[in-house]
């Protein structure tokens, strides 16, 4: 039987003989054609602390819960999708982003 411990750090690890081993995150493979998920894109702390923003201000101006936040930035989510798309312009031009995203639309 094999025994596993969920560290802090959010890692996983096997216990044998005393001993802790790292187990490697299995990650499904993309069909192909599928949009590379896994393409660098700047930690979300990174740009939050650049935008010199808190998490809960960071969520408000994202229109997320301030836990989506808290998962991407202890790596236990990723950003995918619009998500995913939204931190890369912010991390281009994310004045431009916040304000773009403040402006409240205008009545049809």
């Amino acid at each position: 039987m094999q025994r596993l411990r969920l560290k802090a750090d959010g890692r996983i690890v096997e216990l044998r003989d005393g001993q802790e081993f790292p187990l490697a995150p299995v990650m499904p493979e993309a069909p192909t054609g599928a949009p590379n998920e896994t393409a660098p894109l700047p930690a979300v702390r990174d740009l939050r602390r650049r935008a010199q923003l808190t998490q809960l201000e960071f969520a408000a101006r994202l229109g997320v819960p301030v836990e989506t936040i808290r998962n991407w930035e202890q790596g236990k989510r990723v950003p995918r999708g619009p998500a995913r798309a939204l931190l890369a312009v912010i991390a281009h031009s994310p004045q431009t982003v916040f304000e773009a995203l403040a402006a409240e639309p205008s009545p049809a």
